[in-house]
C-alpha cells in the first residue's frame, strides 16, 4: 500500500463496525460467518498464526508490536511470551513490526524458527531475517541469545515490507518482499535483480546443501548464513528483462520477481502451487500463482493492466497474468490465504480462500489448473474486519483468521453453526 493508501485502508478496519453494519443484511446471506476461536482473548496487532509441523497441541500467535504467543491445547496462553522483541522493534506502526514466522522443518531436532521483521534499533529501518534457536529448557521459550541474522536491508520507507516466510516441500525457505514503499515503486525496485532485496520472493538454502552456491556479496547479506540453491532461475544470470546485467551482483536468491507488497502467500498441500495475493494501489488487487522465474509485472502493470506511472514494458517480456483480480470498487486490499484441503468443509475443499483488509470481505476462488478465472468462480463466503493472516488450528483443521483492529483470532464456522 502507499501510505495514504495504508492510512484508508486502516481507518476502514478501525471503524469496522458502520462498515459491518451497511453490509449487515449481505453478511446474514453468506453461507460462512465467524466467531472468536479462544473467547475473550485478545491480542496486541495479531498478525499470523503459526503451528510448527507436526506439533497437533500448540499455536504460535505473531503480534505485529514485537511479541510470539504460545497457546497450549485449550487455548490458553502461556504465562510468558515464546519470543519478545518489543523493545528492538521499536516502531511497529503502519506496516512495520513483527511480521512473520517459519519454524525449520527439522526444529524438533535443530530448534530452529525463523522471523520476519522490522527494526529501528539502530539508525536506519531495517528489514530483517533472523534465524533463532527454541530453548534447550523450555519448548515455549525461544534463546534469545540465540540471534543469527541472515539478511539486514536498509529500508527507506515504513511501508511494503512484505512479509511471509514459508518453508517449502523442496526444504527451502521461501521470502516475500515488498517494493521498499512510498508510492509508484519510488526507489525503482520493481524490475531489477541486480540491486537490492526488495519486490519478489527469495527462495534460500538454509541449511546449506551440498551442491548449493555461495550469495554474491552483498552489504544486506550476512555471509555464511545461507546458500543459494543452484536450480534458483537467475543463477549465473548475465541478461535481465533483454538488458545485460553484472553477473557479480546477480541478487541469485530472486525466486520471483515483479511484485508490489505480496501480502500471505501459502504451499497448497495438493499441488505444490505457491499462492500469493499482492497489493495494488490505486485500482487492482492480485491473486497470483507463484513459479520459477515468474516477472509479475509491477511497476509495469498493476493487475492484469498497465501502471499509469510505471516503467515501460521492456521489449520482449512476458508478465504472468495473475489468476484473478479485482478493482478497488470491491475491495483495496488483498490479504492472500490458503487453498483448503480437508473434510472439515466441505463445500470449500479444493478452494483458493482470500480477505479483503478494508471491505471485511472473506472470498472462495475455485482454481482451474494455473489459469486466469472468471468472476463465476470467485465468491463472497463471509464478512470479518481487517483480516490479515490465515492458519489452521491443528488440533481441529478449522480455519482461523487473524483480526487486526479486533486484536481476535476468529474461525471460520457455517452461518447455521456461528455463536447467536
Amino acid at each position: 500500500m502507499t501510505l495514504r493508501r495504508h492510512c484508508l485502508a486502516a481507518l476502514a478496519a478501525f471503524l469496522f463496525l458502520p462498515l459491518v453494519g451497511v453490509r449487515a443484511a449481505e453478511s446474514k446471506s453468506l453461507p460462512f460467518a465467524t466467531e472468536p476461536a479462544f473467547g475473550e482473548l485478545k491480542f496486541s496487532q495479531p498478525v499470523a498464526i503459526v503451528s510448527p509441523p507436526g506439533d497437533p497441541d500448540r499455536i504460535f500467535i505473531v503480534e505485529k508490536t514485537g511479541t510470539i504467543v504460545v497457546l497450549d491445547a485449550q487455548g490458553k496462553p502461556a504465562a510468558r511470551p515464546f519470543l519478545d522483541l518489543t523493545e528492538r522493534v521499536r516502531d511497529s506502526s503502519g506496516e512495520q513490526g513483527l511480521l512473520a514466522l517459519a519454524f525449520h522443518p527439522q526444529w524438533r531436532t535443530n530448534r530452529q524458527f525463523y522471523i520476519w521483521w522490522t527494526s529501528k534499533e539502530g539508525r536506519t529501518r531495517e528489514d530483517r531475517l533472523s534465524r533463532f534457536l527454541i530453548s534447550a529448557d523450555d519448548p515455549n521459550a525461544a534463546d534469545m541469545l540465540s540471534e543469527q541474522v541472515l539478511i539486514a536491508q536498509p529500508d527507506q520507507a515504513g511501508n511494503h515490507n512484505g512479509g511471509e516466510l514459508l518453508f517449502g516441500l523442496d526444504g527451502y525457505l521461501y521470502v516475500s518482499l515488498g517494493d521498499e514503499g512510498g508510492a509508484d515503486d519510488r526507489y525503482r525496485n520493481s524490475q531489477r535483480i541486480d540491486k537490492d532485496f526488495f519486490s519478489g520472493i527469495l527462495r534460500l538454502d538454509v541449511d546449506q546443501k551440498p551442491g548449493s552456491l555461495p550469495p554474491s556479496p552483498h552489504l544486506a547479506s550476512r555471509t555464511g548464513t545461507y546458500a543459494i540453491p543452484a536450480d534458483n532461475p537467475w543463477v549465473g544470470a548475465t541478461t535481465f528483462n533483454g538488458a545485460p546485467v553484472d553477473a557479480a551482483k546477480v541478487r541469485s536468491e530472486f525466486w520471483a520477481v515483479g511484485l508490489r507488497n505480496p501480502w500471505r502467500m501459502s504451499f497448497d498441500s495438493a499441488t505444490g502451487q505457491l499462492w500469493c495475493g499482492d497489493v495494488g494501489q490505486g485500482l487492482h488487487e492480485e491473486v497470483d500463482i507463484i513459479v520459477r522465474g515468474g516477472n509479475y509485472g509491477w511497476n509495469v502493470r498493476e493487475g492484469a493492466f498497465a501502471f499509469a506511472k510505471g516503467q515501460s514494458a521492456p521489449d520482449g517480456v512476458k508478465f504472468i497474468d495473475p489468476i484473478w483480480d479485482y478493482h478497488h470498487a470491491q475491495g483495496i486490499s488483498i490479504t492472500g490465504g490458503l487453498v483448503y484441503r480437508g473434510s472439515r468443509y466441505p463445500a470449500l475443499d479444493g478452494k483458493y480462500l482470500f480477505a479483503d483488509y478494508a471491505f471485511a470481505k472473506i472470498w472462495a476462488l475455485s482454481p482451474d489448473g494455473d489459469k486466469p478465472v472468471g468472476p463465476e468462480r470467485v465468491q463472497q463466503i463471509a464478512s470479518a474486519p481487517s483480516i490479515v493472516s490465515f492458519g489452521r488450528d491443528p488440533r481441529t483443521g478449522d480455519i482461523l483468521l487473524a483480526s487486526l483492529s479486533t486484536g481476535k483470532i476468529l474461525r471460520l464456522v457455517p452461518s447455521s453453526a456461528a455463536s447467536k
